[in-house]
């Protein structure tokens, strides 16, 4: 006989709570992928009361003024002029903001994924400290990127500027891609930063952690403050006689006991996903290659798989905290998917087809491992409604909570129920993708003599896509609930003791 514990709510509970530190970030040239795309994909972590919305921000044009973050209740004061003429854009953000859209695209083909939180070294933030009151914050970075940059180069240095003068008011992680090329950014503190575009060959994975290390100011593939490594050779962090080579994560960012089991095993347990031929200890920590070659070239359904980790299998199995049971707190190894995941995404740019549909972006609402990835092109017009609604509060209609009352219940007897949804939504997905491929074929033949059909066409899979997806959410909801409600019959004392009753 099954018993009903409330002890595993109790430890669901605890794992959305957790510790402040959220995501995990892969990015992957287009030479390390199997079709010759480039690849992002990223967690994104905070609290699974955090209902994420899908929107689509239109064109402008004479526009005047600034955009502030406190006119949308974000985290500071933080401002900067908007553009006169702003490029439409798409955004999953957060329900009471309305900003910090995790992921998006632009007309322009600029892709963004951001922030993965990353924290500077203390002694370093005494001298050049977050400019907390004013300084640009995850909030504000799509907000202010994509409605004017057309490259990701451009995106990159527009940053830049923005964390030299005004300030970076937290650390973070930012991708950001186009069709040629993907660069990463990080904070160092205050007002010094560093980016790298990502060699074609190569893959990087980070996990609330500074992970870049090499700076070459005279090469093509390197972006930073003026005074990046003036500034740490100045305050003590950096000595060229004694240290050799400059290495940014040595010099401003933390490496300590904290990233030894919340941060590093995720990023081990990447590159043995990807590279399983590379030998290292999972204590090895920073010694961990920034880029690493991947032994099969990479799939948009290998990311998939990296964001639903949780250690269920290989060296580190006996760190699972779901599949024997749920060990909350007890387990100090924080696996890639967690409950507290408000959203995940892979990104995809494939310039070989039309942008509309060469950038598409794979959006699973809620904890990935639990969750279904539904395509969302760049070039979609419309959506269902209640894709873009929802609050901290559960209600019968969005989709985030759809998605999120399903993952709840399955959480109370993981063992038990999380093989009835991951079975149904891989299957889902591989009947996905075949149609995906169909229409894909279908619409680069039709938008050369029809545009407007080839648009209704896209709207129309899209929104079928994202229906389907839902439907099969609620079927599985149902299941669900009536074998936890035949788990709590047979547990009832009272079940057992007469026939009669």
């Amino acid at each position: 006989m099954r018993h009903f514990k409330l002890a595993a709510l109790a430890a669901a509970a605890a794992l959305a709570c957790g510790s402040a530190l959220a995501c995990t970030t892969v990015v992957v040239g287009s030479g390390a992928t199997a079709d010759g795309s480039i690849l992002i994909a990223r967690a994104a972590d905070s609290s699974a009361l955090k209902a994420q919305h899908l929107v689509i921000h239109p064109a402008t044009k004479g526009v005047k003024g600034m955009y502030r973050t406190a006119d949308h209740h974000g985290a500071n004061n933080f401002e900067y002029p908007l553009p006169e003429n702003g490029m439409r854009y798409t955004t999953v953000p957060n329900w009471k903001t309305q900003v910090h859209g995790a992921t998006g695209f632009n007309e322009a083909g600029v892709g963004f994924s951001g922030t993965e939180s990353i924290f500077a070294r203390d002694d370093a933030l005494k001298i050049d400290p977050y400019n907390e009151a004013t300084g640009i914050t995850e909030d504000d970075i799509p907000e202010v990127l994509l409605p004017r940059v057309k490259t990701a180069r451009e995106g990159v240095e527009l940053l830049g500027r923005i964390v030299e003068t005004i300030g970076a008011g937290e650390g973070f992680g930012v991708v950001l891609m186009d069709e040629k090329e993907v660069w990463y950014f990080e904070t160092g503190t205050g007002h010094q930063w560093l980016a790298q575009r990502t060699p074609k060959d190569k893959y990087f994975a980070s996990g609330n952690q500074g992970r870049l290390q090499q700076y070459d100011p005279k090469s093509p593939d390197f972006l930073a403050s003026k005074t990046l490594v003036e500034w740490a050779t100045k305050n003590g962090f950096y000595d060229p006689k004694k240290d050799g080579e400059f290495n940014f994560s040595k010099a401003y960012t933390r490496d300590d006991a904290r990233d030894r089991d919340y941060n590093d095993p995720r990023v081990w347990q990447v590159q043995k996903i990807l590279t399983p031929s590379l030998n290292q200890k999972v204590t090895d920590g920073r010694s961990f290659p920034v880029w690493a070659t991947p032994d099969s070239k990479v799939t948009v359904e290998d990311l998939k798989t990296i964001l639903r980790n949780h250690y269920e299998s290989g060296e580190l199995a006996s760190h699972d905290p779901y599949t024997n049971g749920l060990k909350g707190d007890a387990e100090p190894y924080r696996p890639i998917s967690v409950f507290r995941t408000y959203e995940s995404h892979v990104m995809q740019v494939r310039p070989w087809l039309p942008k509309a549909i060469g950038e598409v972006t794979y959006l699973a609402m809620g904890m990935a491992d639990l969750s279904v990835y539904v395509p969302i092109y760049s070039g979609m017009s419309a959506y269902p409604k209640h894709w873009g609604e929802g609050t901290d509060k559960a209600d019968s209609s969005s989709l985030y909570w759809k998605f999120r009352k399903l993952q709840t219940l399955v959480m109370t007897d993981y063992p038990k129920l999380a093989p009835i949804v991951t079975k149904a939504y891989a299957d889902f997905e591989k009947g996905l993708a075949k149609r995906q491929a169909a229409f894909e074929a279908e619409y680069v033949k039709t938008v050369k003599t029809d545009p407007k059909k080839a648009q209704a066409d896209l709207d129309h899979f899209s929104i079928q896509a994202m229906a389907d997806a839902e439907a099969l959410t609620e079927d599985l909801l149902n299941q669900v609930f009536t074998v936890r409600t035949e788990d709590i019959q047979k547990a009832n004392f009272f079940a057992n003791r007469s026939k009669k009753d």
